[in-house]
């Protein structure tokens, strides 16, 4: 469900009573202003706490057992900000129709009770509350004896979760990445994390990777302190760790099988829904180990903004801005403008990265049933970083008794480019036939192009400490758009009630690129002296045109029965790739077409616990080629699951456990030494994964997750047969948990903590070298500035690797290459905010 569709959602009730003075005419006019309100403010990203209500034996009356809520209110006229309390805190409320509308409200944000944000609001006004029948809040005068009794307009107000849009706190309830049709995870037969824009902001997280980095079952930052590009392997499945990303029901359109991989800044997004296991039925060509789902920040309905600035050591600066709200007093329109610059010095010596983006969206909300979101993405790199790694022997042993600094680059500054630009506009439409019939259609237009001039090293001179490098270097520009067309029914057939979607997909990819190799100079690792890099570049030694176009028709039902939840699902796939050398003018390419499957099984007890098994299946062709340049088979993936997730009412806990058994077919290995790639097998891949997020109480809330990965190549008569890929860990478990003091010397101080544990994992394709096991420390602070009397302002310090740990995140090593990653040395960095 779209965040626009939030307006339709909220139920209204009025009571009047009639007095001196008082007419219909106004009583409907101010119900109208107050729905509008009360509508907007259900777009609000700061989502309420369920409130249990519970009678008071002593009174009879009804009143908040948790008193403590959540709220987001810019400062703004009395009566409004009474109205946005009421939707965000889930409150029941009397106040005055007349007499408001002239009195000024403070801004209020931030956790607290009920009873302390009602105080803040009415200080000074003139008016005070207190509970009524039925647990409502009456807003009523101080003073007593006017003989005028003013219309009363009640708001009940419930909030509803979006099932791809803003989430408060660290725990989601739906998820519309693994169904497109935005069921409750606890309802859904596959393994979910929801990744929150509270998680991302509280751990610091600077890139996609960083933001799913707590996430069972995903392993992240194989390629240590380089940020240029967003590797997620998920349940072992090394191949197209590069291509899992989608963003808004989309893929981003990049590809391992070229340089042309897009990034999106996780400052723009809302949230990352990580679906483990094959996602083609719905998605088409992605890899069996899963997708991450990306939500973009959308319009909303009520006014707030926020603009930080950043500080930190290697020389991080950044400044970002969202601004959002209506267009015009009729609620029909909404904007939002977000935007980011920030720039730093790597790890590594002479490298930076930059970065420039803009968001600009636009809600239009055509009549009830109509409503539309247009999107833009538009994003600079100047500066990339680096991506090289450095040979096994002077990381993971030493070399002629020494070890390469982490800060040594094998490049050289004076011939070292990643210029990158990335620009996405598309569209979100939706028009409701009926309560239980709705349309879809979601589209991206991506055009987006690369300069490299990159050196690296390929292996020792002889005994000496001398690097051999090799230069790389070109251009390359990417073309691509995809659609989504989407119906959604529901209805019941006897006992059974059904959520059915039909859609039909479409995308379409262009790369031409022009690449020269040439060879450079040697550097030594340890006394290097840059800046005669010994490269004389020439013509182009390899240039391509590649496209790849799929058609996808796919159908899902998901079917409830009592407490049983049935999904099964079908898509039909088509796909042809072309490939033009255009240096040989040899031409090559291919046409495909699969049909894929999914099932699952789930029963829900009234106690929030949903055991589920599950069956699943992927199709991912590519635009690799073999060693005579044809192209390789496409990668297919079967999938087994078993779980067990467990929710309670109040949504404060969400427990999950999946066992899982993989395979995927087709596997294709890079050999340098051709430039091809090279078919291999089968992977299998089986594990277990268990998940853990908590509020334990108003102040605590943790994230705890442990990843058990058996995977190994299934590959007869291969030197990988039998054998663990590389980059994959068999353990890894994590560690999260923030607290939040609210009175004492320590009022509005927010203190968050982690541990990211990777155990052992292969070095080498025969697994007699291991990458020893690693333990990160992390460490978040954040303090409501408030208490020193600045308004709205919050100041955040996040330390990553907080310990400093020196330690090789991942190592391949082959016959033709041997590559090990340092990981990221220690980060710290500062952000001031001001919201308003």
């Amino acid at each position: 469900m779209n965040s626009v569709n939030a307006m339709t959602k909220t139920t209204f009730k009025a009571s009047v009573n009639r007095c001196h003075g008082g007419t219909r005419s106004l009583w409907m006019r101010r119900l109208v202003a107050t729905t509008l309100i009360s509508g907007s403010a259900l777009l609000s990203p700061w989502q309420a706490e369920a409130s249990n209500i519970a009678t008071d034996t002593a009174s009879g009356v009804e009143v908040a057992q948790s008193n403590t809520v959540t709220v987001d209110i810019p400062a703004q006229s009395l009566d409004r900000a009474l109205t946005s309390l009421a939707d965000q805190a889930n409150l029941k409320l009397f106040f005055p129709s007349e007499g408001l509308g002239g009195l000024e409200a403070p801004a209020l944000q931030g956790e607290m009770p009920v009873d302390a944000a009602l105080t803040t609001l009415l200080r000074g006004s003139g008016y005070t509350w207190r509970y009524t029948d039925g647990g409502t809040i009456t807003v009523e005068q101080l003073s007593s004896g006017s003989e005028d009794v003013l219309d009363t307009v009640r708001v009940e107000a419930t909030v509803t979760e979006e099932a791809d849009g803003p989430v408060d706190g660290y725990i989601a309830t739906k998820s519309l990445a693994a169904t497109k049709t935005g069921t409750p995870i606890l309802e859904t037969s596959q393994s979910i994390t929801v990744v929150t824009k509270d998680q991302m902001e509280d751990q610091g997280s600077q890139t996609v990777m960083q933001a799913v980095r707590y996430t069972p079952g995903a392993f992240t930052g194989q390629v240590g302190a380089s940020n240029r590009y967003d590797y997620v392997i998920l349940r072992g499945l090394v191949d197209r760790s590069i291509d899992n990303i989608y963003l808004d029901g989309l893929k981003t359109m990049g590809d391992d099988s070229t340089y042309s991989s897009m990034q999106v800044d996780p400052y723009f997004v809302e949230r990352a829904d990580v679906v483990k296991g094959p996602a083609s039925v719905l998605y088409g060509r992605s890899s069996p180990g899963g997708i991450v789902a990306l939500s973009s920040k959308k319009p909303q309905f009520e006014q707030q903004g926020e603009i930080e600035v950043s500080y930190g050591n290697r020389n991080q600066r950044g400044i970002g801005f969202d601004l959002t709200g209506p267009l015009d007093e009729a609620g029909k329109l909404a904007f939002r403008v977000t935007g980011k610059a920030d720039a730093a010095d790597t790890q590594y010596t002479g490298t930076e990265e930059e970065r420039y983006a803009i968001a600009p969206s636009l809600t239009a909300n055509f009549t009830d049933d109509t409503r539309i979101t247009l999107m833009a993405y538009l994003q600079k790199d100047p500066e990339g970083g680096t991506h090289n790694g450095l040979p096994s022997d002077g990381t993971l042993f030493p070399r002629n008794g020494k070890y390469i600094s982490t800060g040594f680059f094998d490049g050289d500054p004076s011939l070292e480019a990643y210029e990158r630009t990335q620009n996405m506009m598309g569209y979100q439409f939706e028009h409701d036939f009926d309560d239980n019939l709705t349309a879809r259609q979601n589209f991206r237009f991506l055009d987006a192009s690369v300069h490299i001039d990159q050196i690296y090293q390929t292996g020792w001179d002889g005994a000496s400490d001398n690097l051999n490098r090799t230069y790389g270097g070109g251009d390359e520009d990417l073309r691509a758009y995809a659609v989504d067309n989407q119906l959604q029914a529901e209805f019941t057939t006897a006992d059974i009630d059904h959520t059915v979607l039909g859609g039909f997909d479409y995308q379409h990819r262009r790369v031409e690129n022009a690449w020269q190799f040439r060879s450079a100079s040697d550097i030594n690792a340890f006394n290097p002296v840059y800046g005669s890099p010994g490269v004389t570049l020439g013509t182009s030694t390899n240039s391509k045109v590649q496209t790849l176009e799929q058609a996808g028709l796919y159908l899902e039902d998901q079917f409830e029965y009592d407490k049983w939840r049935f999904s099964l699902g079908l898509r039909q796939d088509w796909v042809e790739t072309t490939k033009h050398d255009r240096l040989t003018q040899k031409n090559t390419g291919e046409e495909r077409q699969k049909l894929t499957k999914r099932a699952g099984v789930l029963y829900l007890f009234d106690n929030g616990v949903a055991p589920y098994v599950s069956y699943s299946e992927s199709f991912n062709p590519s635009l690799y080629s073999d060693v005579d340049g044809n192209p390789i088979e496409p990668s297919e993936g079967t999938q087994y699951e078993a779980g067990v997730k467990y929710q309670p009412d109040n949504g404060n806990l969400l427990l999950s456990a999946a066992a899982f058994y993989l395979e995927q077919d087709n596997v294709a290995v890079f050999d340098s030494s051709t430039n091809a790639y090279d078919p291999v097998g089968k992977i299998e891949s089986q594990g277990l994964e268990f998940e853990a997020r908590a509020n334990l109480n108003e102040n605590l809330s943790v994230i705890a997750s442990y990843t058990y990965t058996d995977a190994a190549y299934d590959a007869p008569g291969d030197i990988k047969d039998g054998k663990q890929p590389m980059q994959v860990p068999e353990h890894m478990a994590s560690l999260w948990g923030n607290y939040s003091f609210y009175s004492g010397v320590l009022n509005g101080l927010s203190v968050g903590a982690g541990a990211r544990f990777v155990g052992e994992m292969a070095a080498n394709e025969t697994n007699t070298i291991a990458v020893p096991d690693y333990t990160i420390f992390d460490l978040s602070l954040n303090y409501d500035m408030a208490n020193v009397g600045l308004e709205n302002t919050d100041l955040r310090v996040n330390v990553n690797n907080l310990l400093d740990e020196e330690y090789i995140a991942s190592c391949l090593i082959t016959s033709s290459s041997d590559n090990c990653y340092y990981g990221e040395e220690r980060s710290i960095l500062a952000t001031v905010r001001y919201r308003f």
